[in-house]
């Protein structure tokens, strides 16, 4: 009978998950332990690089059928709670509680982490820069709006280095209090976003306001309280904020992309899958960027991205941010910053990190 099957079925399955609970708590009890000759040895308790070497393993040893995707974000939250169990890791992020920059801290540190809201990128650096968090979290690029500026001009005067990246699939919602679009008479949200849904904006709300907020999850906590107003932010932020939704998944590339950085005291090690992001004001003369270039190109280092910003100090002087791929430690790599250095004002080494997965 295929009812005594099922039966006999859900009693394996029972008996796994009672292995995999004596199995989750005797990796806890080594994990105290390393910790403990961590905490003896003064040692740093986070390592990152120890966690990616851990799921790329886990990767490798799955061959299914459970799915790879789902197998690394099980183990995010095996690998979060069990550092918790040493003490919780501090996270600074652009607040507040929904942001898309809160649902990529959560992507990297897991639930487990302890999660610190602010209300902009300036006091997101600061917290890290008074040791009042382990880490921070900020946007600094959408593959269809470009950088983030204001990340990149509180890079020019801070001393912290690029810990990690994380590339967060952005989904952007419509909602208000009622759910409908004829209420609609203003529109809150950041001012990234209205870039990322101009097609339908124009489409479906000519000629309706829109307003800037210091983050999508703060609009939608703004629209909740205005039965006029709505929101451009997550459906994890309608939830939050119990908002209805009006229409999801509004923005005009189906593949938009945000990338955040993990900003902290110190990069990592080399992992052999690296990025290194710096900044550099160059001398003004007769090809200065082709000079600029030349060292990445005679040394096949390949570059993933070029932006320019005014420095603020005197008109058409630039400061320049660049990522290539490899690490510091890389003689290679080090060698050809070197060389750029000789023609440079200035030049500042924001990090060597490793490069995200997806």
């Amino acid at each position: 009978m295929p009812i005594d099957k099922i039966k006999v079925l859900r009693a394996k399955i029972d008996e796994v998950d009672n292995k995999i609970i004596d199995l989750l708590n005797e990796r806890a009890r080594v994990v105290i332990e390393v910790g403990d000759i961590k905490k003896a040895a003064k040692l740093d308790f986070h390592s990152p690089g120890r966690e990616r070497e851990i799921l790329d393993r886990l990767a490798m040893r799955n061959k299914g059928p459970f799915p790879q995707d789902t197998l690394r974000a099980v183990y995010r939250e095996i690998l979060s709670s069990s550092l918790s169990l040493e003490r919780p890791l501090k996270v600074a992020y652009l607040g507040p509680r929904a942001t898309f920059t809160h649902m990529a801290g959560m992507q990297l540190f897991g639930l487990a982490a302890q999660y610190v809201p602010l209300e902009n990128i300036r006091e997101v650096f600061s917290e890290v820069e008074r040791e009042r968090s382990d880490y921070g979290v900020v946007p600094i690029e959408n593959s269809t709006e470009g950088v983030v500026n204001y990340t990149l001009d509180t890079f020019i005067d801070s001393d912290l280095k690029i810990y990690a990246e994380i590339l967060l699939e952005v989904s952007q919602n419509l909602m208000s209090r009622s759910g409908k679009i004829e209420d609609i008479r203003k529109v809150y949200t950041h001012p990234q976003v209205p870039g990322q849904c101009r097609q339908w904006i124009e489409k479906n709300l000519a000629g309706v306001p829109i307003m800037d907020a210091p983050s999508t999850a703060r609009a939608a906590e703004m629209a909740k309280d205005d039965p006029e107003a709505a929101a451009i932010a997550s459906d994890m932020a309608a939830i939050l904020y119990g908002l209805q939704i009006v229409a999801k998944r509004i923005e005009d590339n189906p593949h938009n992309v945000t990338r955040f950085l993990v900003i902290a005291k110190k990069s990592p090690g080399k992992t052999g899958n690296d990025k290194t992001s710096i900044m550099f004001s160059i001398k003004d003369k007769v090809g200065a960027l082709h000079t600029m270039l030349t060292p990445f190109a005679e040394a096949a280092i390949n570059l993933n991205r070029l932006d320019a910003r005014p420095s603020g100090r005197k008109i058409w002087d630039y400061v320049f941010f660049l990522d290539m791929e490899g690490h510091i430690e890389e003689p290679k790599v080090a060698a050809a910053i070197d060389r750029l250095k000789q023609d440079c004002m200035f030049l500042k080494v924001l990090g060597s990190y490793p490069k995200s997965n997806r």
